[in-house]
């Protein structure tokens, strides 16, 4: 071999144990020190990391029953890139997901021209179109669980539970109030894909962890009571909107609270909805409170002043002015006792009697009955109502407030304070939640003025303006109200009215409060005995049946719901009300009641009533407030009596009542 060759031969030699050691190098660069970076390029080719959505925690009522849950749904994403024909997977997908061809179209166009590899279709899709888009078997359709928020009970307490956004996060409601217990934590799976991204294993990395159940004092069957009789005198009466709040006094435990109109929480709210059906009506939007406030104004006269049950008021024969403005009643009254200006709802009454109080101790006491402030119930957008500071009062204020004008309250408020008179006393604050311990009871008036409230209260539904509110086989107590609505345009009241009732029951020992409200109400029949008293009567006497409660009257203890108030009786003449719609009066029930009148029977004596088939008790509280001396035979139902019903009593004589047993 000559020289030339061998040399050839040398640089060949040469050149392959350089790229050899190129080679060499480059193996061992990658294997050894970009090992680590290519593994993790590989397994991004071959893995990925999917987001496990954690269950959001269940909202339940007070004996553990689902009001809200989350359940597992189909939710449809692609891959643009995948593809093979965007415009017919657009048709495709645009007709069994029922949506709009033109932009989804549009929408994975534009994602495959920024080579972006993925895009959600519709998430939480129903079972009947995942079934119809699995049954294509379509490699290019990728479909991943998520959980869909479900209110099994439809709009049963809507505006208690709220609902969620389309992240499941609480937007109203309990579920916005709490949501941080409600939410879990995301956990994190590790998904094994081939060639084309198809899934074939899976291996959770994280796991989620799940929210937390919230548990609710709200008893279902109550509340679907109070929902179903808000509803039918809202649409019997025409009015607007309405709430409905059931509490329990002794601890504070919030039974039910309904609202009007009713939404579903399961529908998707839709682009310039209108969304005044989902306002919770209790605790959101404050009114005045007409002749229901009364409660407060002769509650704080037994508690502040020397004024009694039997107090007698000067009515004015109905009409009082102050520092010249008048206020005007339908009945003109004279002389009414204290009693009798709650039963018979006399707005000059109560004027006169808050004048007693005076302004620095009213106010007072209404911050006491906690008017003015919100209650502290976990729920969004409440609103404190409106009560102005003493200082703003107007020298005619004191014509206004002792009646319920000048203030405004929710109806949640209304229950507090009427729970206030039906726990002796004692303010409870009220709670929604299980979880939140029983507030402390904290003394607001004497337990005997909170008796005495409640025997007056109770003498409204028997023979004063809240007829309509008599409960069947319990004894009840409460307040009758209704107030004009003003016209925030022109300033002045029109002829639409806040109808009320405030109550409890039973009268002894009250195991409920009950308020109720309707707003918009029109007419006669617009008053709050015709509206709200009626409503109050249907969800107070069944949700007593529904707690075990027992009757603490037989039938025969009721009194005839005709029976009307003889005008000859010696009780003290009562009210009516509408102050011939006064700006500054009440628009009172009046009709509800005809009014006993001082007569010239006074100088003989007064009528016996007729006590045939009440209770004891019953025949002391009547005979009390007509001041009417009498004698018991026996115990139990009255069976006969002397002198009979209607004869005149002689002056110095006794009732006698014979008794059953």
């Amino acid at each position: 071999m000559n020289e030339q060759a061998i040399k050839r031969v040398h640089y060949l030699v040469r050149l392959l144990l350089l790229w050899a050691l190129l080679i060499g190098g480059r193996l061992v660069q990658l294997q050894i020190f970009q090992h680590d970076d290519y593994r993790h390029q590989a397994l991004n080719q071959q893995e990925k990391m999917v987001e496990v959505q954690a269950a959001r925690g269940r909202i339940l009522d007070r004996e553990r029953q689902p009001l809200a849950m989350s359940i597992l749904a189909d939710s449809v994403c692609i891959n643009p890139t995948r593809v093979p024909d965007l415009t017919v997977a657009a048709e495709i997908l645009s007709k069994i997901l029922k949506l709009d061809p033109v932009p989804l179209l549009d929408k994975m166009q534009s994602a495959a021209a920024d080579q972006r590899g993925f895009i959600w279709v519709k998430r939480r899709i129903s079972e009947e179109e995942s079934q119809s888009l699995r049954s294509l078997n379509l490699e290019w359709i990728e479909f991943r669980n998520e959980y869909q928020r479900v209110y099994p009970n439809g709009q049963l307490a809507a505006h208690v539970l709220g609902n969620v956004d389309f992240d499941q996060n609480g937007n109203a409601g309990i579920e916005q109030s709490f949501n941080n217990t409600l939410e879990g934590h995301d956990g994190e799976m590790r998904v094994m894909t081939d060639v084309r991204q198809n899934g074939f294993g899976s291996q959770v990395s994280n796991k989620p962890l799940p929210g937390r159940d919230v548990i609710l004092t709200i008893d279902t069957r109550i509340q679907r009571l109070a929902e179903q009789e808000l509803a039918r005198t809202i649409l019997l009466h025409r009015c607007k909107t309405g709430s409905i709040v059931v509490l329990n006094p002794k601890t504070g435990d919030v039974l039910a609270m309904a609202s009007y109109p009713p939404f579903d929480p399961n529908a998707t709210v839709q682009p310039n909805q209108e969304l005044g059906s989902r306002t919770n009506q209790a605790i959101t939007v404050p009114f005045e409170p007409g002749s229901v406030f009364k409660v407060v104004t002769l509650a704080t006269a037994l508690e502040t002043t020397r004024l009694r049950r039997g107090s007698p008021i000067n009515c004015g024969n109905g009409s009082i002015t102050l520092f010249g403005r008048t206020v005007h009643e339908d009945h003109k009254f004279g002389m009414l006792s204290m009693e009798d200006v709650l039963v018979h709802s006399s707005n000059v009454g109560a004027i006169r009697v808050g004048m007693t109080i005076g302004a620095p101790t009213l106010y007072d006491y209404i911050r006491k009955f906690k008017f003015g402030q919100r209650t502290g119930i976990p729920l969004p957008g409440e609103s404190p109502g409106l009560l102005h500071r003493l200082k703003a009062w107007q020298p005619t204020s004191i014509g206004s407030v002792p009646m319920g004008h000048e203030i405004t309250v929710t109806t949640l408020q209304l229950a507090q304070a009427c729970a206030i008179i039906a726990n002796n006393g004692f303010y409870v604050r009220p709670r929604i939640t299980l979880d939140t311990p029983v507030a402390d009871p904290v003394a607001v008036i004497k337990p005997e003025t909170a008796i005495a409230m409640r025997q007056m209260m109770e003498s409204v539904v028997l023979r004063g303006t809240g007829r309509n509110a008599r409960l069947a086989q319990y004894t009840g107590g409460g307040k009758t109200g209704t107030a004009q609505i003003v016209d925030l345009k022109t300033h002045r009241y029109t002829h639409f009215y806040n109808a009320s009732f405030m109550g409890f029951a039973p009268v002894s020992n009250p195991r409920i409060v009950v308020v109720v409200t309707a707003n918009g109400a029109s007419g006669h029949m617009g008053f709050g005995a015709e509206v709200s008293a009626p409503v109050y009567k249907e969800v107070a006497t069944t949700a007593l049946r529904m707690l075990d409660v027992p009757p603490d009257l037989l039938l025969d203890d009721r009194p005839d719901d005709n029976k009307k108030v003889d005008t000859n009786d010696l009780a003290i003449a009562d009210l009516g009300n509408p102050p011939n719609l006064d700006p500054d009066a009440d628009a009172s029930e009046a009709s509800q009641a005809t009014p006993p009148q001082l007569s010239d029977a006074l100088q003989i004596g007064p009528k016996v009533p007729n006590f045939r088939g009440m209770s004891t008790r019953a025949v002391m509280e009547q005979s009390s407030s007509l001041g009417i001396p009498v004698e018991f035979v026996g115990s139990g139902l009255v069976r006969t009596q002397y002198p009979a019903a209607g004869h005149v009593l002689p002056l110095g004589e006794r009732v006698r009542v014979y008794s059953r047993y």
